[in-house]
């Protein structure tokens, strides 16, 4: 099975087909998902995103991976939503140090009435400096779907998390069919899906292998593919659960640019666990997309200036937007990078 030498993009992967994948020794892998690459990016450029929490703490869901919910003690402290003023400095600072997404993430079960018109400033702010704007919210109805749109929001992040069949183990308070219903009004309104899923949450290869699956058969690939390793948080259910193995994360990068050739396949939670080779090997493997900065919500990251430090080893540049991707807005990118990569950059809502 070579993959690398077909390039048509499909969406009728079999479990037989994608556990053999990830079964192959890993040089092929490497090599077959390098090639794929190749034929639709720059392997040497990477998209570069910032997330902010807007709203922390307090979730409904029983999500067992995440501080965030309101079922577990995790000593974190509970934020309302940030001003509309104080995430447009945010995305303003973010866009000085290179980054040209800008994603802002509540812990709601879905956007309340009261709550959406805030968010759809925010959106409209964002939009406004330049950058692409990404938001997660959780469930989303078709009207507060079209209204996002309407604002201008170019990303939806809404990620499955894991196979259908695993689901039921980590999360009770939201179905499977109400994640991928959401993501259908995302696609349906016109705007670009962000999904993917957490590894090493006690999941089988055949768990990663089906939520591989439910993303590369839905009727059009997400445009970003976040891969998440953990983040193991105490007071959390999978606190104690067991690492997974370096190897298997890169295998999970490699297979799913073989399986979404044109998505962004993005190395996202568990960065700061990743030692340099880990994160070479996973640009290697496809891996195109990073968020960049100090926190993922309330999870650490690396800093933004040992990101930069690590990119220019590898000889790896950011991303520049499509249609800003210019020499001259390239060099404006790196020069912030390096003027602003010692300042105190992101605000963290969930110490203030």
């Amino acid at each position: 099975m070579n993959a690398s030498l077909n390039p048509v993009t499909r969406h009728d992967w079999t479990l037989t087909e994608v556990t053999a994948l990830l079964q192959q020794p890993f040089n092929d892998l490497l090599f077959q998902a390098q090639t794929l690459h190749r034929q639709h990016f720059n392997a040497n450029r990477v998209q570069v995103s910032t997330l902010l929490s807007i709203k922390t703490g307090a979730c409904p869901e029983d999500c067992k991976y995440c501080p965030q919910s309101g079922h577990y003690n995790t000593g974190l402290d509970k934020e309302k939503l940030m001003e509309v003023q104080k995430v447009l400095d945010e995305a303003q600072r973010a866009k000085e140090i290179g980054s040209t997404r800008f994603c802002m993430g509540a812990a709601w079960k879905h956007p309340s009435a009261k709550d959406l018109p805030y968010v759809l400033e925010m959106v409209k702010g964002v939009k406004a400096m330049g950058m692409e704007t990404c938001m997660t919210l959780g469930k989303l109805d078709q009207e507060q779907t079209q209204a996002l749109a309407d604002a201008g929001l170019d990303y939806y992040n809404h990620n499955l998390d894991t196979s259908p069949e695993f689901y039921g183990s980590i999360i009770t308070t939201r179905t499977y069919a109400e994640r991928l219903q959401t993501l259908s009004y995302v696609r349906d309104a016109g705007m670009k899906i962000c999904s993917g899923g957490i590894l090493g949450m006690g999941e089988s290869i055949a768990d990663r292998a089906g939520l591989l699956i439910q993303l590369a058969n839905l009727p059009e690939h997400p445009e970003s593919v976040p891969i998440n390793m953990l983040v193991k948080v105490e007071g959390t259910p999978l606190a104690n659960v067991d690492d997974i193995d370096p190897f298997d994360f890169i295998r999970m990068l490699a297979v799913a640019r073989i399986m979404m050739p044109q998505s962004h396949v993005r190395l996202s939670a568990g960065r700061e666990q990743m030692n340099e080779q880990m994160q070479a090997l996973a640009f290697l493997a496809g891996a195109n997309s990073i968020f960049y900065g100090e926190k993922l919500l309330t999870t650490g990251n690396p800093q933004a200036d040992k990101d930069m430090q690590l990119f220019a080893r590898l000889g790896i540049k950011p991303e520049a937007r499509e249609e800003y991707a210019d020499e001259v807005h390239q060099a404006a990118i790196e020069q912030a990078i390096i003027e602003q990569r010692d300042a105190s950059l992101f605000y963290d809502a969930a110490t203030h």
